[in-house]
This record gives structure tokens, sequence and C-alpha cells, in this order.
């Protein structure tokens, strides 16, 4: 019986729990929205009451995603960085996700829903990008509406079989829960096997913040990938001599250098995700010396601020300077 009395719970409050399972998905917590959406559409009784509940979904999804937006705009690359730090599989980093919305811009929002992951984190980078907000707003709506549209619009074709369904499932409810968790389980367990082969393929050999600022002033200089999101370089500036480069583009921003010559990949990640990943990257395309910086722009900065105390210069001047000797 807990089947039907799901399923009546969820017909006498439909548009608010609706709501808020909605909100609460694309706020990021782990409620998924579109079975409550299947359900939602398949015990709507007409037109009105199925739009009622579209309304609803779409601007819980929009409210979610003006906050993400606000919080992006108002702490920049450190919330994409939480983000990434949250997340159970650091090797997806924010930045890529960064950089694939750069590139696509707006028509990016509205597929936002239908990717996993992306919906969560498009918000806050466009609000990191300084996106116009009624852009923002727009394409937000849009995405929304179709997204809920679909779910809600399935549920209301297939409505004929939820009677039947929800009998199945209150004659094999031990079952059904089983098969739900173990789906679950398998889920988290595939998520934390990603998890440890990152970090034995992490096993890489790194080079330090201060082995990288003498190597770039001899005369043969590694080549510098700066792997950043585009929001944390237009924050805190592109350094300069490094090359700007995105993981879906790592062959272009090496197309001319020496695969004998040394390359060093530097991200703003949780664990040098980024850096890793583009190394490793490298390495199969045959550079002999691809190495990630440990500790990333962090380190860099902080060696930035070291030389800078000891020659009495700005640190931000003294790692501008340093990068361009190693273009020359």
């Amino acid at each position: 019986m807990i089947a039907t009395e799901i399923a009546v719970a969820v017909e006498r409050n439909v548009v608010p729990v609706v709501f808020l399972n909605v909100l609460m998905q694309q706020l990021g917590l782990p409620v998924p929205a579109v079975p409550t959406l299947l359900l939602a559409g398949s015990l709507a009784l007409g037109p009105l009451p199925l739009g009622q509940v579209l309304v609803a979904a779409v601007l819980a999804s929009v409210l979610a995603d003006a906050a993400w937006y606000g919080a992006g705009r108002a702490f920049g690359y450190r919330v994409l960085s939480g983000l990434c730090t949250l997340s159970i599989n650091p090797a997806s980093c924010v930045s890529q996700t960064e950089a694939r919305f750069v590139r696509w811009g707006l028509p990016s929002l509205v597929v936002a829903k239908f990717v996993p992951g992306f919906s969560t984190v498009a918000p806050p980078v466009a609000g990191a990008l300084r996106m116009p907000i009624a852009g923002f707003l727009l394409a937000a709506a849009i995405g929304a509406l179709l997204w809920a549209g679909l779910a809600l619009g399935t549920g209301w074709l297939v409505r004929g079989a939820v009677p039947g369904l929800i009998a199945e499932l209150d004659r094999h409810g031990g079952f059904a829960a089983a098969a739900v968790g173990a789906a679950l389980g398998s889920w988290l367990a595939w998520k934390l096997w990603q998890r440890r082969r990152f970090r034995r393929l992490g096993a890489l050999p790194h080079v330090t913040a201060a082995k990288l600022r003498a190597a770039l002033a001899t005369a043969q200089p590694p080549l510098l990938l700066d792997l950043r999101g585009a929001s944390m370089i237009a924050q805190t500036g592109p350094i300069v001599g490094a090359v700007v480069a995105e993981h879906d583009r790592l062959e272009h921003a090496v197309r001319d250098w020496p695969k004998h010559r040394a390359v060093v990949t530097m991200c703003a990640c949780p664990q040098d995700a980024g850096a890793i990943e583009a190394a490793r990257r490298l390495i199969a395309q045959g550079y002999l010396d691809a190495r990630p910086l440990k500790g990333g722009y962090e380190a860099w900065m902080h060696e930035a601020a070291l030389a800078g105390s000891a020659t009495g210069s700005t640190p931000a001047i003294n790692a501008q300077q340093r990068a361009g000797q190693g273009s020359a």
C-alpha cells in the first residue's frame, strides 16, 4: 500500500510537492525530480492542473538558477571551485564544463537541464562571467519549460498504465525497494571506483612552483599551459607567457611545441585533477616531459608572493615577469 499512499499524497499536494522537489534538485541536492514530474503528469486530471504543475516546476527551477547565478556573480570562481571540491569524481573539473559553456553561450542554458551535472554548474558560471541577467533568466526559463514539459507530457501520455504500475509496486514493494537500493549502490560504487582510479593515475610526477619558476628563467623554458576556467582568468588576469588551453582543445594549444620539450600543465582544481588529466593526455600523444604543477594556481601565486617579498616588488608583477621570461 506504500506506493498507493505516495501517489495519493502527491495527487493531493501535487503543486507544492513538485515545486519543492524541483527546487531542491536544482539547488544541487541529490533528490531526483523527473520521477515526481512523471507521476504528477500521470495524475493530472486535465490541462489546467497540468499547466499549474508546469508553472510550479519552471518557477522552482528558475528560482534555483537565479540563486546560483547570484552566488557566481558575488563570489566568482570560489563557488565553482567549491562545486568541484564536492564532486565525488574530482576529475570532472568545473573548468571543463565552464569552457563548454563559454563556447556555446546562451543556448547551453537551454540544454543544461538535460545534461547531468551541467544544470548545477551552468548558472554560477553565467553569474561569474557577468552574463546579462535578462538573457540568463529567459534562457533558464526556456530550458526549464522544455525539461519539465517533456517529463510531465510523458507522464500524461502513459497515464493509463500508471494504476497498474502502482498496483504492481504495492504487491512487490520489497523487491522494488531492493532494486532501487541496488541501483543507487551500484552508482555510488562506480563513482567511488572512479575516484580511486583517479588517485591511482594521479601518481604522475609533478613539478613544484619553485622549480617551475627556476625553469622559466632558463634558456629552454617549459611551455606553461593555463587550464583555469575563463571566469577565473577574467577575475585574476592571465599569466603573461602562459598559453590558455581548454581540455577539449588541448591539441590545438600544443600544436607547434616540440614533443621533446617540457610542458607544465596548471589548473585551479582540487587535487590538480584537470592538470593531471591534461598531462596524461599529452604523454599519450608522445610528449616526453609533461607534468602537472603541484598545488596549481594557488601554489603558483604563493611562490610569486615569496619571490615578491624577497625582491621587494609586487607578487603579481613578479609572476608575470617570470612567465614572460619563459615565453622568450
